[in-house]
Parts: C-alpha cells; structure tokens; sequence
C-alpha cells in the first residue's frame, strides 16, 4: 500500500491547513493547496465580475488635464492633450 497510501490516509482527523504564515499568500498557495494567480483567478466567475465592476467605474471616471501654477494646480482644457484624454482618442473609441 506504499504507493497509495496518501489515497487512502484517515480523514477523521483533519488538520487545520490555513494557518497563515505569510509565504504561502506570497507564493500562491490557497488553503485548498491550488495555485492561484491572475490568470486562475479570473476563472472564477465572482472574480472576473468584481475585476469588471472596479474596472468599469474607474473607467467612467473623467480625465482632466493639469499644470502646476504657483502653489496649486490648475485644470488646462486648451492642452493638445485634453481632447484625446478626456474627450476621444480617435473616431473609433471613446474616452470610456
């Protein structure tokens, strides 16, 4: 039984696996011992739908263009660059 006694090792006496030393978070470890990382956590559902709330709002967001005057800052819409940030980027896209 030397190869798969792992298979068949008693479960009445499970152990606590999610202590949290630090290095497993680091490394990718979940408690379930599956590596997660960008690419498999954005497989699950929940993930990809918070990912896209977060992304969707900051992307709503407008965009000005500033220039330091002084002690403050001062918003400048005469910028070559005002139009592509806050406006459009091209006939295709918009700010969003």
């Amino acid at each position: 039984m030397g190869i798969f006694s792992w298979l068949f090792r008693s479960r009445d006496k499970p152990t606590n696996s999610y202590h949290f030393s630090g290095w497993p978070f680091v490394f990718g470890k979940s408690a379930a011992g599956k590596n997660v990382n960008e690419f498999t956590a954005m497989q699950t559902t929940a993930v990809y739908a918070c990912v896209r709330i977060l992304a969707e709002s900051i992307a709503g967001l407008p965009l000005h263009v500033y220039e330091y005057k002084g002690q403050g800052k001062e918003r400048v819409p005469g910028h070559p660059l005002y139009f592509l940030l806050h406006d459009s980027p091209n006939p295709e896209m918009t700010s969003f």
